[in-house]
């Protein structure tokens, strides 16, 4: 049976020229009704697509659209993007629908995308805003053999990934800031969020939701100068499709990498990234607040802050607050 991604992929390769219907329903073997209501569907989603009673369909261009079809064309991995992918126009939290498909026995690989969240959210609680067709609202499932100790090192990862993405399709240079902000000038352009359902001294599941402002024109007073967008900074809209096809390589090149052994490598890109290394912050720790120069990040992602008095902490999690530099 005809879907509408299998449409989309036909009039793509003819791009620019005009397909009649009677072609399209020899070729697919359905009505001509049945074409005309997938076009309509496609329109929803956000094709251009141009109609004639004599001439057919014709796309102009390609589309900006993130569904499963497009996503796996011409995307070079064998994990990420390849397994099961549940697209929606509209979702609550991708990271609360991943968990619900993880709890169902959904593979590791599987993909939760969302054009818009009504409910999405961020570290410790915060929302996350997220306009339809504006950004990248995503999550992946995991399934590591590994101790539920390391889990953490899974958000510092993503973060190279995802700045690696970003400097790979937009050519922006972007900065972490420990654990899991991808920033530009101070203002953040990314976040992830990593949730993990353990048993005893296993992993049962991990997933990682990615929020990324892509062609964001501007966003709400109490946030414009905290947030920003690749469009903002570089007053270029780039494919959201080619950044998220970009991060599920940049993923699965540092998965492996980490699930092989290899996270101290992963580690020093991170720091190569790091925009608060050497700077002086304010932590908050579960309501205690610590104030010290960042001296390193060690090969456990852990962060080593210094205080006025020279005495060193280990923080393994907080929200940091740059200073100075």
């Amino acid at each position: 049976m005809l879907t509408k991604d299998q449409l989309l992929s036909y009039l793509k390769k003819r791009r620019g020229k005009w397909v009649s219907g009677e072609l399209l329903s020899n070729e697919f073997s359905v009505s001509r009704a049945a074409i005309w209501k997938h076009v309509c569907k496609l329109r929803d989603d956000g094709c251009i697509i141009e109609s004639s009673p004599k001439k057919g369909y014709l796309l102009n261009q390609d589309p900006d659209l993130i569904i499963p079809n497009e996503i796996r064309d011409g995307l070079s991995t064998s994990l990420f993007g390849q397994r099961e992918i549940e697209y929606f126009k509209v979702l609550g939290s991708t990271n609360t629908k991943a968990k619900e498909l993880a709890e169902g026995g959904a593979a590791e690989g599987s993909l939760i995308i969302a054009e818009s969240q009504t409910d999405g959210r961020g570290r410790r609680g915060r929302s996350w805003l997220s306009p339809a067709g504006e950004g990248i609202y995503a999550t992946l499932i995991l399934r590591p053999a590994m101790s539920p100790a390391g889990a953490p090192k899974i958000t510092l990862m993503t973060a190279v990934a995802v700045a690696d993405a970003i400097l790979s399709v937009a050519e922006l240079d972007v900065q972490i800031k420990w654990p899991n902000d991808i920033m530009v000038k101070g203002r953040k352009l990314a976040g992830i969020l990593t949730e993990i359902s353990t048993e005893m001294d296993s992993i049962n599941y991990i997933v990682v939701g990615l929020g990324l402002n892509v062609n964001n024109p501007d966003f709400p007073e109490e946030l414009a100068n905290q947030a920003t967008s690749i469009l903002i900074e570089t007053g270029r809209s780039p494919s959201r499709l080619c950044l998220l096809k970009a991060y599920l390589e940049q993923f699965e090149k540092y998965y492996r990498m980490f699930i092989q052994g290899h996270f101290k490598e992963i580690m020093k890109r991170w720091k190569e990234l790091s925009e608060i290394i050497g700077r002086e912050i304010m932590i908050d720790v579960v309501g205690e607040s610590h104030l010290g120069k960042v001296v390193d990040i060690d090969d456990d992602g852990v962060l080593i802050l210094q205080n006025g008095k020279g005495e060193i902490h280990r923080i393994f999690s907080g929200d940091v607050t740059v200073v100075s530099s």
